[in-house]
C-alpha cells in the first residue's frame, strides 16, 4: 500500500472533477494543478497550489512550458526505497508526487474538426504525455490517472484503503497509461503521415478504439473483438437484434463493400459466407430483391441482405417471409423497422452513414500484417477494350461493367453470370477456373429459365488461360464475355471468341480477391 500524500492534475477535459476533490479534501492530500484546471479546481471551491507557485517558475512560450520541470519529474519518478534518491529529492527541496491525474490536449477532435496545421500542432501535448509515462514507469509508487472514466475506480480505491493505493491498482493503471500514450503517439504520427501521403513507412503504428468484445471468433474456442482503426468510428447503427458475431461482422462487411459499389440509392445484394449468393441493380427495389434472391434462394437462406436503399413496408413484409441472419440498408421507413423488429433475434443495420472510400484492407497471420489500399476503383468504359470482332451494344456494355464489377467481389476464382443488370449464377473460391465456371452454369441453369432470346453474360476475375472454360460458358447461353487481359495466350482466347461470334472484352486492370 502507498498512502497518498500529494497530487498533480492537469486535465484538459475538466468534467466529473469535483467527485474526485472530495475525495482528496477528505483524505488531505495536497493538490497542485496547471493553469487551466487551477482555475477550474478553485472555481468549484476547492483548494490547490499552482503549478508556478509550486515550481518558483513561471509558464512560459505561451504555455508550452509548465509541467517541464525537475521538482515535477523528479516528485513523480524518485524510487521511494532508494536513499540516494531521498537524499537528493531533500538537497534540492522537492517532495514526492504519489499520484498524477492527467489527460491530453484533445489532439484527434482537433484534427477532425479544423484544417489549419499551426492549431493542430499546438494541441500536440508535450508535459502531459512525459508526465504520465513518469508515473506509469514508478507505478511502484505512483498512481497514474488518465480518463475520466477511471475517477470512479480511484475514489472507491482510495475510499476503501483509507487514502492508500494497492500495487495491484497502480499497476493496471500503468498498463492503461501506456496503452494511452500509445495511442496518442500513433493518432499524431499518423496525422503528419497522412500529410505526405505516406501508408507505408518502414514503421508502421496502427490504432484503434475498441468497439465491443465479440462472444468468440469464427469458432467457440477463439477468442474476438472489434476495433475503429485510426481516426473513423464505427459508421454502421446497429438498430435490433442480437449482438453481431465475429462471422457476423466479416459477411457484413463483403455485402456493405459491394452495395456500395453500386449506383446510388439502387441495388440489393444477398451473401453467405463472406460471398455473393445474389445480385441486382433493377430500378425497382422490390424488384431488385427479388431477382437478387432468385440467383441462389437455397444459398440464401440465413444470409444477409444488403440494400443500398430505404426499405419500405412492402419490401420489409417479404424480407420476413426467409430466414436472414441480418437486414442492413441505407434507412428503414417506420412501418418497415415495426414489421422487421417482429422477428427477435433479426439484427437490423443502418448503414447510411457508411462511406467505403479511403480505407486500407488488413490481413494478418503469424504475427506479420499485410496491408492494402481497398478495391474501390469506379469503373468506366475507358478502363475496358473491347477485342473481339463483335462489338457491345450500350446496354451489353453496361451489363459486361456491372458483371465484372461484382466478379471482383467474389472469392478468386470467380465466374459471375448475369441478365439484366442482376446475377444469374455465380461459382466461387475454387482452385480452378473451369469448376468455377461449372458452378455458376449449375446455378443458373438450376433457378433461371434462359431463352434464346436472353443475352446471358459471363466476367472472369481473371484470364482464361485455356479455351475450356470460355467453351463451358459459350455452350451454356454465354454471348458476352469480360475478363482481365494478361495471359500469354490471349490471342488464342480472341481467335475462340471471333471463331464463335461472342463479345469479348478485357479489362485493363485485374481485380483478385483472395
Amino acid at each position: 500500500m502507498k498512502k497518498i500524500k500529494s497530487a498533480l492534475i492537469s486535465v484538459s477535459n475538466k468534467k466529473n472533477l469535483k467527485p474526485i476533490l472530495q475525495t482528496l479534501k477528505k483524505f488531505k492530500i495536497e493538490i497542485i494543478s496547471s493553469g487551466g484546471t487551477f482555475k477550474k479546481i478553485k472555481e468549484l471551491g476547492f483548494k490547490s497550489k499552482e503549478i508556478s507557485e509550486y515550481t518558483k517558475f513561471p509558464e512560459m512560450l505561451d504555455g508550452r512550458v509548465k509541467t517541464l520541470h525537475p521538482m515535477i519529474h523528479a516528485g513523480i519518478l524518485s524510487d521511494r526505497k532508494k536513499t540516494s534518491h531521498k537524499n537528493q529529492l531533500k538537497k534540492y527541496n522537492f517532495k514526492e508526487i504519489d499520484l498524477v491525474i492527467v489527460n491530453f490536449y484533445p489532439f484527434q477532435e482537433i484534427v477532425k474538426n479544423f484544417s489549419k496545421k499551426k492549431r493542430i500542432i499546438e494541441n500536440i501535448d508535450i508535459g502531459g504525455p512525459s508526465m504520465v509515462r513518469g508515473a506509469a514507469k514508478n507505478y511502484k509508487n505512483v498512481a497514474v490517472i488518465t480518463s475520466v472514466d477511471q475517477y470512479n475506480d480511484l475514489i472507491n480505491e482510495l475510499n476503501f484503503n483509507k487514502g492508500s493505493t494497492s500495487e495491484v491498482f497502480r499497476e493496471r493503471l500503468c498498463q492503461e497509461a501506456f496503452i494511452e500514450t500509445g495511442y496518442y503517439d500513433s493518432v499524431i504520427s499518423n496525422y503528419f503521415l497522412g500529410i505526405s501521403k505516406n501508408n507505408f513507412p518502414s514503421k508502421k503504428l496502427i490504432y484503434g478504439n475498441k468497439i465491443d468484445d465479440l462472444r468468440y471468433g469464427e469458432n467457440p474456442h477463439q477468442i474476438a473483438g472489434i476495433y475503429a482503426i485510426g481516426l473513423s468510428n464505427q459508421k454502421i447503427q446497429q438498430l435490433h437484434g442480437k449482438k453481431l458475431s465475429y462471422n457476423n461482422y466479416n459477411d457484413l462487411y463483403s455485402a456493405l463493400e459491394i452495395s456500395k459499389s453500386l449506383p446510388k440509392n439502387v441495388g440489393c445484394v444477398i451473401v453467405k459466407h463472406a460471398n455473393p449468393c445474389g445480385v441486382s441493380i433493377n430500378k425497382d427495389n422490390f424488384q431488385s430483391f427479388k431477382l437478387a434472391l432468385k440467383c441462389d434462394p437455397v444459398s440464401a437462406f440465413g444470409g444477409i441482405v444488403s440494400c443500398n436503399f430505404k426499405i419500405n413496408e412492402k419490401l420489409a413484409n417479404e424480407l420476413n417471409k426467409i430466414f436472414l441472419e441480418i437486414v442492413v440498408a441505407t434507412g428503414f421507413s417506420k412501418k418497415a423497422l415495426k414489421i422487421l423488429k417482429k422477428k427477435k433475434n433479426l439484427r437490423i443495420i443502418d448503414s447510411s452513414k457508411l462511406d467505403n472510400t479511403d480505407f486500407f484492407d488488413m490481413k494478418s497471420n503469424f504475427n506479420t500484417l499485410l496491408i492494402q489500399s481497398n478495391d474501390s476503383k469506379i469503373f468506366k468504359n475507358k478502363d475496358f477494350k473491347v477485342v473481339s470482332k463483335t462489338k457491345p451494344g450500350k446496354d451489353t456494355m453496361k451489363n459486361l461493367i456491372f458483371a465484372f464489377n461484382i466478379c471482383r467481389f467474389v472469392k478468386s476464382n470467380a465466374i459471375v453470370l448475369t441478365r439484366n443488370f442482376s446475377t444469374i449464377g455465380i461459382g466461387a473460391g475454387q482452385p480452378s477456373r473451369v469448376d468455377s465456371c461449372k458452378i455458376a452454369i449449375e446455378k443458373m441453369q438450376t433457378f433461371q429459365k434462359i431463352t434464346n432470346k436472353d443475352e446471358v453474360i459471363a466476367a472472369s476475375d481473371a484470364f482464361f488461360p485455356f479455351v475450356d472454360g470460355l467453351e463451358k460458358l459459350v455452350m451454356s447461353g454465354v454471348s458476352a464475355v469480360i475478363q482481365p487481359s494478361g495471359s500469354i495466350r490471349d490471342k488464342e482466347i480472341i481467335r475462340f471468341a471471333n471463331k464463335l461470334g461472342i463479345v469479348l472484352v478485357f479489362s485493363k486492370t485485374r481485380h483478385f480477391k483472395h
